[in-house]
C-alpha cells in the first residue's frame, strides 16, 4: 500500500473495504461534525452500510470513476478526501472532504486536497476540478478558496440533507490555473 506524507505525523492512504472497522469508528467520531453538511456519515449508520460505501468506492476506483482516501494522524483515521466523481473522458472531477474534530486545524485536509488536485489536473491531465459544498459550510468553502478555486455560483435547493433542502455552492479550478498556482506555490 502506498502512503503520502502530509506532515511528520500524518499521511494520506487509500481507504478500502477491509478497513471497515476503523472507518466506521472514525465515522462515529465524525458524525456530529459532518451530518449537518453532507450525507456521507448518514449513509454509514452501521458496519454493513459502511462496508457497502467502501465497496462502492472500490468499484468506482476499478473503473476509474472515483476514489476514496483516508487521512491518518499518528496511525488514527481522522478524515478523508475523495473523488466522488472522476471522468477522465470529459476531463472533469469533483473533490470532497470530511474530518472529525481531531483532524481539524492543522492543514491536513488542505494538504490532502493539493495531492488530489495534482493527481487529477497534472498527472492525469483533467481540465477541471470541482468542489461542491453548502454556502453555509464556511470550513468547506474556505478550503476551496485556499486552493485558489473560483466560486461559480449556487445551485438553489439542489439536494437533501437530514430531510431539508440545501443549496450547493460550486467552486472550480482549471488545469492551467492550477499549474500556475503550483508554479507560484500560492497554494
Amino acid at each position: 500500500m502506498f502512503a503520502i506524507s502530509l506532515t511528520a505525523d500524518a499521511e494520506l492512504r487509500p481507504l478500502e473495504p477491509w478497513q471497515v472497522g476503523e472507518f466506521f469508528a472514525h465515522i462515529e467520531r465524525a458524525r456530529e461534525l459532518v451530518d449537518p453538511w453532507i450525507r456521507f456519515a448518514a449513509a454509514a449508520p452501521d458496519l454493513v452500510s459502511a462496508h457497502t460505501m467502501l465497496q462502492r468506492y472500490a468499484d468506482k476506483q476499478a473503473v476509474d470513476s472515483g476514489r476514496l482516501f483516508g487521512i491518518w494522524d499518528r496511525r488514527t483515521l481522522v478524515g478523508g478526501c475523495m473523488f466522488p466523481a472522476f471522468d477522465a473522458e470529459s476531463g472533469v472531477c469533483e473533490i470532497g472532504v470530511w474530518t472529525e474534530p481531531a483532524g481539524q486545524g492543522r492543514g491536513l485536509v488542505s494538504a490532502a486536497v493539493r495531492h488530489l488536485l495534482d493527481y487529477a489536473l497534472i498527472a492525469r491531465g483533467l481540465t477541471r476540478a470541482e468542489w461542491h459544498c453548502s454556502p453555509a459550510n464556511e470550513r468547506s468553502w474556505a478550503v476551496a478558496k485556499r486552493m485558489g478555486m473560483t466560486v461559480e455560483g449556487v445551485l438553489r435547493s439542489a439536494y437533501v440533507v437530514n430531510g431539508e433542502r440545501q443549496d450547493v455552492q460550486v467552486w472550480s479550478v482549471l488545469r492551467d490555473e492550477w499549474i500556475d498556482l503550483r508554479k507560484g506555490e500560492a497554494v
